[in-house]
């Protein structure tokens, strides 16, 4: 995508967040932006890469370009330390101004992913810290309290009080209904999305 842009210059490409992370910090060429996906495949996901990126001393920008945009995905990368946040669908002449935009230290949010936080923030909705997201992304998964707990190194009772705090801040009382809210508000991404 970038390559049919003739005003800039791709000098590096990595399948993973790893392989990126590796490319910034083996003295590479230092580009001025990443442009960094969520989901890459097995490895390091983009949020943890762009996290990693940012912690960089004197970090390029990183400007997220995926096809996902829910509530969760963008306010991890967010706070991971994304400079801004366009979809795959944006136009040309659009990712043109959002990489200039990111280069100059300015935030770029694609109009879809601006009105969408607009709007929560109007709205007051559930709001779940990342970790809460992230367990109740695992419950859509299918995944039990034990199996949560040792995917994310932590303890089964810990695993317990999250799901606490997440059904009273989604106003729910169950797994199932917690899923349902979460996909209903754009907390989670459908299934297959």
């Amino acid at each position: 995508m970038v390559d049919d842009l003739a005003e800039l210059e791709a000098v590096g490409e990595a399948a993973d967040g790893a392989a990126a992370l590796r490319l910034l910090t083996e003295g590479g060429p230092r580009p001025d932006v990443v442009l960094m996906d969520l989901q890459m495949g097995a490895g390091m996901h983009g949020v943890e890469a762009t996290r990693r990126i940012t912690a960089l001393p004197d970090p390029p920008a990183v400007l997220i370009l995926t096809t996902y945009s829910t509530d969760a995905d963008i306010l991890a990368a967010v706070e991971a330390g994304a400079t801004g946040y366009l979809l795959k669908d944006a136009p040309p002449e659009e990712l043109l101004a959002a990489v200039h935009a990111a280069a100059r230290g300015e935030t770029v949010l694609a109009p879809p992913i601006a009105a969408r936080l607009l709007g929560r923030l109007r709205t007051g909705g559930p709001s779940l810290s990342p970790r809460e997201t992230e367990i109740l992304q695992l419950l859509a998964e299918g995944l039990a309290n034990r199996q949560i707990s040792r995917r994310l190194f932590i303890s089964e009772a810990t695993v317990k009080t999250h799901l606490v705090h997440i059904y009273d801040k989604l106003g729910v009382d169950s797994r199932t209904a917690a899923i349902a809210a979460g996909l209903a508000t754009g907390l989670l991404r459908s299934p297959g999305g």
